[in-house]
């Protein structure tokens, strides 16, 4: 993105701080009846003042998720705004990127023509339940110099979850933890400080409109287009950051509807405890050398190019058995400053 560009972005983004901000949130439904007015009674417990703008995409869908919808949005009058698009996506479309790409036009549309002009994208999921304060965190972090907000994801505990997974859930949140301290010693970024999580997936990433425009949207993949997007709003300049305040639930569901999903990970976790192994993930030396060579590589190239670089390295070797818990002295040894901008 032009720096010009990027002036008027950073302008409006002070305006809004002070006067508020139009929004939406975007969110792609196929066969999700049951869990669409969990979804929705949420955004409705909001703590954010006003009406708040929903575009929902049904796509694809044969059980009664427009009706269910039609009959919330009935009791919601008064709070929920809901816009829906019922259709029918053609076989090269019919997957979560195209899905998720026509909720974020249709939000993209409702924010441009809203008083006040541009506005802020806020993506999330049917079988998400995000707390009270999910909207005004996301907008916040965007009024105070963001444009692009990733949210934590939690595993819903108003839902059954076997309490193996969970023990191996929380055992992963400690070992990205761990990789998160790593990280931030080795390439620091200014403008997403620790404490911060590592989640931008489409549970929970708030994006400025405009600058959602410039990169084109969402890309129309079958998987994967969530972080697809954000990372071509860090290429072409967007600040990613990741606040422990913006945090959604997600369903422990093992049966979901997008290739390549969350419900694919529950999945794959829920074999893992079934079959009594441990998983086995990259080495915490793995992910200091990672680190630095983003760093080293951003110094001499830019941020775009380093990303592009970066898509083309091979997978990181699985090769350390997930601890129970990161041994502190493994990753105090590998806290280390980082070096000396150049």
């Amino acid at each position: 993105m032009a720096s010009t560009g990027r002036g008027q972005i950073r302008t409006a983004q002070r305006a809004r701080a002070v006067t508020g901000v139009p929004f939406c949130v975007c969110v792609p439904a196929r066969n999700e009846s049951q869990r669409l007015p969990v979804l929705l009674d949420a955004l409705a417990a909001q703590t954010i003042a006003g009406r708040i703008p929903v575009a929902l995409c049904v796509n694809n869908s044969d059980d009664d998720s427009v009706a269910v919808v039609e009959q919330v949005a009935r009791h919601h009058a008064e709070r929920l705004v809901i816009l829906v698009d019922a259709c029918t996506l053609p076989p090269p479309l019919a997957h979560a990127g195209g899905a998720r790409g026509r909720a974020m036009e249709m939000g993209y549309s409702h924010v441009s023509s809203a008083v006040g002009g541009n506005g802020v994208l806020i993506s999330t999921d049917a079988d998400c339940r995000p707390p009270a304060e999910w909207i005004a965190a996301n907008l916040a972090a965007i009024g105070a110099g963001a444009d692009i907000v990733g949210g934590q994801i939690m595993l819903d505990d108003a839902e059954p979850i076997h309490p193996a997974i969970a023990r191996m859930r929380d055992r992963f949140d400690r070992y990205w933890a761990a990789v998160r301290v790593i990280e931030d010693a080795s390439d620091p970024s200014p403008h997403d400080p620790p404490p911060r999580h590592g989640d931008h997936t489409g549970a929970s990433i708030a994006i400025d409109a405009a600058l959602y425009r410039a990169i084109g949207g969402v890309p129309p993949i079958a998987s994967g287009e969530d972080r697809s997007m954000v990372i071509n709003a860090v290429a072409a300049g967007g600040r990613l950051v990741h606040p422990p305040s913006v945090w959604t639930r997600v369903s422990a569901r093992t049966e979901g509807r997008a290739a390549g999903g969350m419900a694919i990970a529950m999945a794959e976790l829920a074999e893992t405890v079934d079959r009594g192994i441990d998983p086995y993930v990259p080495a915490f030396e793995h992910w200091r050398a990672r680190a630095l060579w983003r760093r080293a590589t951003r110094t001499a190239y830019g941020v775009a190019e380093m990303l592009a670089r970066e898509a083309d390295l091979p997978p990181m070797p699985a090769d350390m058995s997930l601890p129970a818990c990161p041994p502190e002295h493994d990753v105090s040894r590998l806290r280390v400053a980082a070096p000396a901008a150049s």
